[in-house]
Formats: structure tokens, sequence, C-alpha cells
């Protein structure tokens, strides 16, 4: 029942932002988004992980090398999880616009179109770049920020952080999915002033 809540809670959001008719199209992926990244972003936070491992070689220096490591600590795969999200945009877009929907980007009716379509292409670029360090970046800082804490004071003074970083897991799973779901409705609404 509580799985169920969940489930039905993420899809009424989805629902609220893309409408009925998109949200059983979007909710499968963005949903596999959420419940990927949550367990993702918690796992750093299990005992050991970042810090049992190894020394190694890398590049000619020795390096320590972690055996356990939070997923959405590693930068490529809050990239991978961005380029899917970002192709996926792109896909929606061709699908309910078919290649008028490349009208957004290459617009030469006149130059301020022109201008405006190459910020659009920017912007899809910039997006990618937003969703890959906006995940990295708070997962990361708060396994630096509990590992540091624990340096200092070993028992006490790490428990507010771990609190914290459960819920800020939630949260970026959460930004992940209704960014993913707003690009993509976005990408489904025509430039041309016929949809509202």
């Amino acid at each position: 029942m509580f799985l169920e809540v969940i489930i039905e809670g993420l899809y009424n959001l989805v629902e609220s932002i893309a409408g009925s008719a998109k949200a059983r199209v979007f909710f499968p992926l963005v949903a596999t988004f959420f419940i990927y990244i949550v367990p993702a972003n918690w796992s750093g936070l299990l005992p050991g992980a970042g810090s049992i491992g190894f020394n190694g070689i890398m590049h000619g220096k020795e390096v320590f090398i972690p055996i356990l490591r939070g997923p959405t600590a590693d930068i490529n795969a809050t990239l991978a999880l961005a380029l899917i999200a970002m192709f996926m945009v792109q896909y929606y877009g061709f699908k309910y616009q078919g290649f008028k929907y490349l009208k957004k980007f290459f617009n030469f009716s006149n130059p301020i179109n022109a201008f405006v379509g190459i910020l659009e292409l920017v912007s899809e670029f910039s997006k990618i770049i937003s969703f890959t360090f906006r995940l990295f970046g708070n997962i990361f800082a708060g396994e630096v920020l509990i590992a540091v804490m624990t340096f200092l004071i070993p028992v006490v003074a790490p428990m507010p952080f771990y609190a914290l970083e459960l819920f800020v897991g939630v949260i970026q799973g959460l930004v992940f999915m209704m960014l993913s779901t707003v690009f993509m409705n976005m990408a489904t609404l025509s430039h041309d002033g016929g949809d509202h």
C-alpha cells in the first residue's frame, strides 16, 4: 500500500504538469528516473561507501579507489541520465510535432527568429549540463560534508546531516523527474500559437 501511494502521488504530479493523455506516455520514463535516482542518492550514505577501497595507480599517481560508491556521486552516471532525458525530450518533440519541431531551432524567416533558434539550440545543450551538474553537485557535496563532519566529531555531528541528505536525495529525484516532465511537455507543444 505504501508503494501504491508513492506511485499514485508521482502519477498525479506528472498528470498535473503534462495533462492526462501525455502523463500516461511520460510516466513510465520519469517514474523510472525517480525510482532509480532516490536509492542511488541514498546508497552513498551506507557505511563504507566511498571509504572502503584500495590504493591503485592512475595516470602515474597513486590514488585511493573506493569499492562502493553512490552512482549519482559520479559525474558519469548523472551525465548518462541527463543524456537519456534530453534524448527523450527530442524524441517526444518529433513524435508529437513531426519535422515542424525543427522549426523551433532552425527558423530563418527573419534574423530575430534565426537568433532565437540558435538560443534554443544552445539551451537544449545547456539543459544536459544543468541536469548533470545539479544532481552530481548536490549529492557529491552532501557526501563530502558528511565525511568532513565524521572526521571532526565522529558520532554525534554527522547525524543531522544524514537526515538532511535523506531529504535531499528525495528532493533531487523529484527535481530530476519534474524537470524531465516539463521539458518533454514543452517539446510536444506547437510554437505556432495553436496549442494553449
